[in-house]
């Protein structure tokens, strides 16, 4: 596959690779989705991870809900965001889909009241939403550099999960933007070398 480099603004980018995600099936997300979390699932990150930190997919992302349940069937601790002020964000440990309650921008978040806050370590995986990532790792988000505060002092691993149509050779960067270190698409599982 050719990969094609973007130099459109973020914002033009942003309402790009929305409208591909909307003009996804159904069926081919399924599809998808399954090869992407099959991969990770027999990825050495995951089975090396003994902390599981993840984003809760919503709408035309790629799913992680296949991954939580299957880390909690592993006894993998799982973790998912809270977003807080100054667009940074906490991990708290779930034991279920039940320990969830709707959030900031409408994203399922841990119930802060019956969650303990997770100290992630070195043998932590990090599951990163995009809307793309390009070959060096760099995504592009929804914009509010959440993930970017978060992987700065990340001393775990840190997996981009993209189908394969929304990679790209590069994207637009900012200086604080900090790669992952693996992505995972349908077709393939690769090291960024970031």
């Amino acid at each position: 596959m050719q990969l094609k480099e973007e130099k459109m603004p973020k914002s033009q980018l942003r309402a790009h690779f929305s409208n591909m995600q909307k003009g996804l099936s159904a069926d081919f997300r399924q599809k998808m989705n399954y090869e992407i979390q099959s991969r990770l699932l027999c990825s050495f990150e995951y089975s090396q991870a003994d902390i599981i930190l993840t984003y809760v997919s919503v709408g035309c992302e790629a799913d992680t809900l296949g991954i939580i349940h299957a880390a909690f069937a592993n006894g993998k601790k799982v973790a998912v965001p809270k977003c807080l002020e100054g667009n940074t964000m906490e991990f708290y440990f779930i034991k279920s889909e039940r320990d969830l309650v709707k959030g900031k921008f409408s994203l399922l978040e841990p119930d802060v009241s019956k969650c303990k806050k997770a100290v992630p370590t070195e043998k932590s995986l990090c599951i990163v939403p995009g809307l793309s990532f390009d070959a060096k790792g760099y995504r592009l988000g929804k914009g509010g550099g959440y993930y970017d505060r978060f992987l700065k002092d990340f001393k775990g691993k840190s997996a981009g999960l993209c189908y394969n149509s929304f990679l790209r050779l590069s994207l637009p960067k900012e200086p604080f933007d900090v790669p992952v270190d693996i992505i995972v698409t349908e077709n393939f599982l690769r090291e960024t070398n970031s």
